[in-house]
């Protein structure tokens, strides 16, 4: 048998069930292939012979696969522009009890950040969130709710004062106030169903190691998951490039709404 990587695939979809064949070969093979080099081992069978013994570097394989990169008010100007036009938007439309999912929300630093948003417009009781992501271990960092300071250099003073203690350690802890809004689940974009009728969904900087077509489904998925009037947020390094056909309505680079009617 040959033990290369199309064969390595399918023995990673039976183990965790996550589809390599949705990311970007290249780029993924390029960091598996560095993963492998440091645990000394020789090739994809005798690396899956490792992972499936031992769970600690299970749980690795499958952080490292994520691609966990994250942090509060990442890309500010983008998170102006939802507190100063699309909340109020979406309050006129839909009340003040917005509900709101965080795809692919890693340690907890996109979910907390738009409670600390929403904040300025409801009271903390009225805030709800929905965050998911494929990585326990991810969603284990954001349950705790302890960060390096230079991961929450970009919330505003104002919000940091308030909802965050430092530690003798040098970390800071997210108040219960703030982690009490959020519900965290584990779930995978690319093979779990949708939670359905969502008022805003936030997905930034996951989708860019996606094959286009595993894109394509995604955003497809998105607008299916949005109520009629909802709005998707992308980020940055990203672009729906198809919105037109899928049935968004660009509201600028980063908002696509899926119309009424």
């Amino acid at each position: 048998m040959a033990y290369d990587y199309e064969w390595f695939k399918k023995a990673v979809y039976d183990l965790t069930k996550i589809d390599l064949n949705a990311y970007k070969e290249k780029q993924m093979k390029r960091r598996i292939d560095t993963l492998i080099g440091k645990y000394e081992v020789k090739g994809y069978d005798q690396f899956m012979d490792l992972i499936k013994k031992d769970k600690e570097v299970l749980h690795a394989f499958v952080t490292y696969l994520t691609i966990n990169v994250s942090e509060f008010f990442r890309n500010p100007d983008q998170w102006a522009l939802m507190d100063k036009d699309m909340v109020p938007e979406l309050m006129g439309k839909f009340g003040k009890n917005l509900k709101i999912w965080s795809a692919a929300c890693s340690t907890g630093d996109e979910p907390y950040t738009i409670v600390m948003l929403l904040s300025r417009h409801v009271p903390l009781n009225q805030i709800n969130i929905l965050a998911t992501d494929l990585d326990s271990v991810a969603i284990a960092k954001a349950k705790m709710g302890i960060y390096a300071e230079k991961e929450i250099a970009g919330v505003p003073k104002d919000l940091k004062d308030k909802y965050f203690t430092k530690n003798s350690d040098g970390t800071v802890t997210i108040s219960n106030e703030i982690k009490s809004r959020v519900t965290f689940k584990q779930a995978d974009l690319l093979r779990d169903p949708y939670p359905k009728d969502y008022h805003l969904i936030v997905c930034r900087n996951v989708l860019i190691y996606f094959t286009e077509e595993a894109k394509d489904e995604t955003f497809r998925k998105y607008y299916d998951s949005l109520a009629p009037g909802g709005i998707l947020f992308i980020g940055a390094t990203e672009q729906i490039i198809n919105y037109k056909d899928i049935g968004f309505v660009r509201k600028n680079s980063f908002y696509y709404e899926r119309p009424k009617g």
